[in-house]
């Protein structure tokens, strides 16, 4: 696996910078998950964070994980001074997210927001996080669309680290799962040359079925 998604390259990274992310919580997050009745959380690639305190302020009980110990000592940080009963709502993991398999059957929602590995990798991953939601929870997958690539923002000239919806749709069994969201949705973002630009997230919502 290259580099670039080892723990020592995230913890560099998070070092370069006081905050690498906004500290606002991921708007399609919000979106999809506001009028979710709060339940047991696993938030992927937590960065400092803000998911995890959104959701833990809403009564949600969260796992958030993270392969930079940089960004798990923020978060928690970051919790804290939330408050003590938000803080005491979440847990804290660090762990190389390749080498880690979540529990099964066991959250009422599983978030991943903007995680981009390869696409071999990525697949073991997102199959494990469908795996660890519970009958009638909640999979929520949100990543930058391939075609990013064709605008002046700034991404990866990797074409294997992008996905759609339909890449996480096709690997989910039509009979236990269904489809609420699929789609790339646009927002304006600024490239670096300071032009406003339509950008494109994927955004896959999936609730679990309850089978009797």
């Amino acid at each position: 696996m290259s580099e670039q998604f080892d723990q020592a390259f995230w913890d560099e990274r998070y070092r370069s910078k006081d905050a690498l992310w906004s500290g606002e919580p991921n708007p399609h997050l919000v979106e999809e998950a506001a009028d979710l009745p709060p339940g047991e959380a696993l938030d992927i690639g937590a960065g400092e964070g803000a998911d995890a305190i959104w959701l833990a302020e809403r009564g949600w009980r969260v796992t958030g994980v993270d392969i930079s110990a940089i960004a798990i000592e923020r978060a928690s940080g970051q919790a804290t001074r939330a408050g003590v009963d938000i803080a005491a709502r979440i847990s804290w993991l660090q762990h190389d997210l390749l080498a880690w398999e979540p529990p099964p059957d066991r959250f009422d929602l599983v978030s991943s927001q903007y995680l981009h590995l390869p696409s071999a990798p990525r697949q073991v991953l997102f199959d494990h996080l469908a795996a660890a939601v519970a009958p009638g929870g909640t999979l929520l997958i949100v990543g930058h669309h391939p075609s990013d690539m064709e605008t002046t923002v700034r991404r990866p000239r990797l074409p294997d680290l992008f996905f759609t919806g339909d890449d996480i749709a096709r690997r989910l069994d039509t009979g236990a799962w269904e489809v609420v969201t699929n789609a790339a949705a646009p927002r304006q973002v600024t490239d670096p040359d300071g032009r406003a630009v339509t950008v494109h997230d994927t955004v896959l919502c999936a609730r679990r079925r309850i089978r009797p």
